[in-house]
């Protein structure tokens, strides 16, 4: 099939969905059938299951043999040449002790390509050293560390391509992708040592007009990379597309917009701590396909309790026909579960991270399990598996092992899910009996009521983003980013990777990864 002319022909015939809507159409007719034969001879249910201290982002090695879990201290290499077993097999931690400011922590991302990984962190600003590592995992149990890119910024998420690290700098200014050459020979003069910075690129380089909005609106969340072409996710600001098959001059290619600019520069400053967790917008990750023609974008998203009441609810992944970046279309956007409490206190049912590998779309809902879907079709993608179980696990990506045979999905410890790696058939089915959702509600007796608990908007007084050190320590400072957790002191709210959650542990005396501090 030439997806290219597919999407283009078939859009056409498709009422684009608007952003934070519902799906539109759902399952066609023919899939649906054959996803219900397929999904009535076998229950759907995980291969396998391994608990670990922490689990963040996991990526997998190509030839789907081993897995590679950030675990907020470093790293933890799995085998999954038996995806029943999972088994670890090697382990790195205390990533830079040698370094002023060492180790490195709040590791939440990283990035496979071939024999290499890269792990940057800390996620948030706090006081640790800020740093990109390169890992040569040619041997899965025993990765060797070959460098080390130090930059002044804290890294949220990555990308690695050729050798070049793509890095997220929210400066709370342009809030940039930064891109660093992280090759062999970033790395000759033996110490670990990185090589130059390549190119800054910021969505004010795209428009100007972004310079007006408040930066919060426009943090550059996620980057992905595939084939040449960088996905920038820049919440409120939308999703770009960059032409980086030169890292050290970025072209720009086109994006999409949930909002002009000029309507959001216009917010007041509690309007702006209501978007940045409400719908529209929140593009939190963004991802093509192989072709470069189908592109994906979840929007990470709660209910924000307003005067008039909740406003907004959890957001789904929208499917775009990116065949011409200059003008990509809306196909469809599937829809997530509904929360029995969709504020950030709540059950979260929005969809996180994700991985669009042909025409399989593998996402991660947190306590809303994970699902496959079927995207031959993109304006009318088919759900072929969904799994959850929201008392014990909440999912923060989903990951191609051996395509047709089995993907993996991290399950991070949010209250009370336990840390661990599970592996599902990548096939069609349906679970016996899904638990409820109401399962994952607090506890009554020991948590305040859902309508009595803070808004999910309220203004922290605690140090401002942007400290890195002074008398807040990484307690305080953790969990307060633009765009990833809570509120600062300057009012903007956060939405990005589970940090509600996690502030609310430091509150009560534990880390976010479920270990005391």
């Amino acid at each position: 099939m030439d997806r290219r002319r597919f999407l283009r022909t078939g859009a056409l015939g498709v009422a684009g969905v608007a952003l934070g809507g519902a799906a539109t159409g759902g399952v066609g007719t023919t899939a649906a059938a054959a996803t219900a034969t397929e999904q009535e001879s076998s229950a759907y249910a995980p291969i396998g299951r391994l608990d670990l201290d922490a689990a963040y982002e996991a990526v997998v090695a190509e030839d789907g043999a081993t897995a590679f879990v950030a675990t907020g201290d470093g790293f933890v290499v799995i085998d999954l040449s038996d995806p029943a077993d999972p088994r670890q097999v090697a382990e790195r931690s205390d990533l830079l002790t040698d370094r002023e400011n060492g180790p490195l922590t709040r590791v939440w991302d990283l990035a496979v390509d071939g024999t290499d990984l890269l792990v940057a962190g800390p996620a948030n600003p706090n006081r640790s050293v800020n740093a990109a590592v390169r890992f040569d995992v040619s041997d899965p149990a025993d990765p060797e560390q070959v460098a080390v890119a130090e930059v002044g910024f804290p890294i949220h998420n990555c990308a690695l391509a050729d050798g070049v690290g793509y890095l997220t700098d929210n400066d709370r200014d342009r809030n940039p992708l930064v891109v660093v050459d992280l090759g062999a020979d970033a790395a000759r003069n033996g110490d670990g040592g990185a090589g130059e910075e390549l190119a800054r690129w910021s969505v004010i380089d795209a428009d100007p007009a972004w310079d007006d909005v408040r930066q919060t609106l426009r943090v550059v969340h996620d980057v992905s990379v595939t084939d040449g072409v960088a996905a920038l996710a820049y919440w409120d600001a939308g999703t770009h597309l960059l032409d980086v098959s030169d890292p050290a001059t970025p072209e720009y290619l086109g994006g999409v917009t949930p909002r002009e600019p000029d309507d959001l520069a216009a917010l007041s400053a509690h309007e702006v701590t209501v978007e940045n967790s409400a719908l529209p917008g929140n593009h939190h990750y963004a991802e093509t396909d192989d072709t470069g023609d189908l592109l994906a974008v979840n929007a990470e998203a709660w209910a924000v309790e307003t005067g008039d009441g909740l406003r907004g609810g959890p957001g789904g992944v929208h499917l775009y026909d990116a065949s011409d970046p200059t003008d990509i279309v809306s196909l469809s956007t599937i829809a997530p579960l509904e929360s029995p409490d969709p504020t950030g206190s709540g059950v979260w049912t929005t969809a996180h991270n994700f991985e669009l590998r042909g025409d399989r779309l593998y996402t991660a809902w947190y306590e809303g399990g994970v699902t496959l879907h079927d995207v031959s079709d993109p304006t009318a993608p088919a759900e072929l598996a969904r799994w959850r179980d929201p008392a014990h696990a909440s999912f923060w990506t989903a990951r191609v092992g051996v395509p047709g045979e089995f993907f993996v999905a991290p399950s991070t410890s949010h209250r009370p899910a336990q840390a661990a790696l599970y592996t599902f058939p990548d096939r069609a089915g349906e679970q016996a009996d899904p638990p409820a959702l109401r399962d994952a509600l607090p506890d009554a007796s020991t948590e305040t009521p859902a309508a009595a608990r803070t808004p999910a908007d309220a203004t922290d007084t605690r140090a401002p983003a942007n400290a890195t050190d002074g008398a807040a320590d990484d307690a305080e400072t953790d969990g307060e980013a633009a765009g990833f957790g809570l509120g600062t002191a300057t009012g903007a709210l956060a939405a990005g990777a589970g940090l509600l959650r996690a502030a609310r542990r430091v509150r009560d005396g534990g880390d976010d990864d479920g270990r005391a501090e």
